[in-house]
């Protein structure tokens, strides 16, 4: 997760040496509003059919489970495929995704719809790593990264704000063409690196340096590495539940702001903000707060939410949303750095670590949508925020307890 100042600093470090890396920034920056587009209004689609919330988080959260299978499937068997593939494939699947969407009246076709948004999203993940290990010196991943990351950030930043402008008083067509006319934008970017990167010619051959470990062998090292981690692994979930119940209800709850139309948007937009601005402070915080800064920020984070208990009028929410948001962005960035520091102490289990955190991720990406829509039914969207942040609170106190000052993983 980074900000904005990363930006600047990777641009004074390189200056238009990247032009290349700008250019496929570009083109994430515009798919990214498509799949921002897709995120706002799919819960808008499934409850305009007649489903119940609970329903509705049930099919959304089948996304993150067909995720996590395909992440599998294409770890297994396209380790070696190129971004030039990998992206053509991932634009087909993002065409046909929106068409089904619309036209869903079933729950068999929303769950295939629902499939293909994980799909796609699993192969943009594994484009931008083959094209960022392919392109950039090894000593650039790391920034090249963290270049990808900030114009992704501003793509969802914007995004809940353009398809805002065009929703009325019933959900139509327009939001998918708007979608489609991102996607397009975005396949523009991708023929000009399809283009420029067969006159550049191989950059960097690389080689299949990992080989995998036999299956019991994995089982057994996830479970003796999961066991020394596993604080962290809930948070990071539980962090990763926080931001699918914002996705699943925060557009249906927008909706519900009259008065900020056409600027209902605004909602997902404030909680899409901080990721972008707290780069500059994240470093002074953790300096402040010490080892326990994660569990710290999120506690603060989920003190916000409650108050969603009280407060109704849009601005002050918008504000509660606003600090809620920038506590949590601490907590991953923080999280984030503290999972960077278990890789560089024990390279060697690097797989193993990353892998259990994209498990916790695919979890909380999982049980957030069912456990939102349950909810929403049961007291309400706004009571629904509420008793996330008493959730919050109660987890991020018993972990902070709990969680060792440092973590020994072994080589």
């Amino acid at each position: 997760m980074k900000s904005f100042n990363h930006l600047i600093i990777h641009f004074r470090t390189y200056g238009l040496k990247h032009k290349f890396l700008y250019s496929a920034s570009i083109m994430l920056f515009f798919w990214t509003i498509f799949d921002g587009i897709i995120s706002y209004i799919s819960p808008l689609v499934i409850k305009g059919s007649g489903y119940s919330n609970t329903m509705m988080g049930i099919i959304i959260g089948t996304s993150s489970i067909a995720g996590a299978l395909f992440d599998f499937l294409l770890s297994k068997y396209l380790q070696n495929s190129h971004w030039r593939r990998l992206y053509l494939v991932m634009f087909i699947v993002c065409l046909i995704q929106p068409l089904i969407l619309w036209q869903s009246k079933v729950a068999i076709i929303y769950l295939l719809a629902m499939a293909m948004w994980g799909l796609y999203y699993d192969l943009l993940g594994f484009g931008n790593f083959d094209f960022v290990s392919r392109e950039m010196e090894t000593d650039e991943h790391a920034s090249s990264f963290g270049v990808l990351g900030v114009f992704k950030s501003l793509g969802y930043l914007l995004a809940p704000l353009i398809v805002g402008l065009v929703i009325g008083e019933m959900l139509d067509w327009k939001p998918f063409v708007l979608a489609l006319v991102f996607l397009s934008m975005s396949f523009i970017f991708f023929l000009v690196l399809y283009v420029s990167g067969k006159k550049r010619g191989i950059r960097i051959d690389r080689l299949q340096q990992y080989r995998p470990k036999g299956f019991m062998v994995e089982i057994g090292l996830w479970k003796k590495i999961g066991k020394v981690m596993m604080p962290f692994l809930i948070f990071t979930m539980l962090m990763s539940m926080q931001d699918s119940f914002f996705w699943t209800i925060g557009p249906i709850l927008s909706e519900t702001f009259v008065k900020f139309r056409p600027l209902d948007g605004l909602f997902l937009t404030a909680y899409s903000l901080p990721p972008l601005l707290v780069g500059w402070f994240v470093d002074k915080f953790r300096s402040k707060f010490g080892s326990k800064a994660n569990f710290i920020s999120f506690i603060i984070s989920s003190l916000f939410l409650i108050t969603f208990a009280v407060f109704r009028h849009p601005l002050v929410l918008l504000f509660v949303i606003l600090l809620s948001s920038t506590f949590s962005t601490f907590s991953w960035a923080i999280e984030q750095g503290l999972y960077a520091d278990y890789i560089e102490d024990s390279f060697s289990k690097e797989k193993e670590i990353e892998g259990l955190v994209d498990f916790s991720i695919n979890a909380g990406y999982i049980v957030g949508p069912i456990l939102a829509g349950f909810l929403s039914d049961k007291v309400g969207y706004f009571n629904t925020f509420a008793f996330l942040g008493i959730f919050g609170l109660f987890v991020t106190l018993i972990l902070s307890r709990i969680a060792p000052k440092r973590v020994a993983i072994g080589s």
